[in-house]
């Protein structure tokens, strides 16, 4: 009996992938955003020149939400939290939701699941919006924190 009269394709064996496999696109992300994360570590962004200037903020002077986000990446990667939060809280609370999704996504493929599928209802779309707007107005009022050079 032929592959094809089986209902399979010809050379695919039956049942599930191995898990190295599984665990390809995973472990993936997870090597580029560690090799990145590692480069903020090494590369000092609060050292002006090292990474390009925010275009928002060179043109209007208003800081956006991502602005000092990668002086938060830096003190994370230096085991500085509280610095992480000053720096950006809303960039530090992105990467702790993508610890957990990343986390769920692996643990999900590990069981034989085909991952993670995010369908955000539209409401939770426009509650997120809203958080960032928010957040980047209170951040650019006269009393709002702000990152540092």
């Amino acid at each position: 009996m032929t592959g094809r009269a089986s209902g399979r394709a010809p050379g695919r064996a039956a049942g599930p992938r191995p898990v190295v496999r599984r665990l390809a696109a995973p472990l993936g992300v997870a090597a580029l955003l560690g090799s990145a994360a590692g480069f903020v570590g090494v590369v000092d962004p609060h050292r002006p020149g090292r990474y390009p200037a925010c275009p928002l903020l060179a043109h209007t002077g208003l800081y956006c939400p991502g602005c000092g986000g990668l002086r938060g990446l830096y003190a994370l990667v230096h085991g500085d939290l509280p610095g992480a939060l000053a720096a950006n809280a809303l960039a530090v609370a992105g990467y702790a939701a993508f610890a957990v999704l990343w986390t769920v996504w692996t643990v999900r493929t590990l069981r034989g699941g085909e991952g993670l599928a995010l369908a955000l209802r539209p409401g939770h779309r426009w509650a997120l919006g809203s958080v960032v707007a928010l957040f980047t107005v209170l951040r650019n009022l006269p009393w709002g924190v702000v990152p540092g050079p």
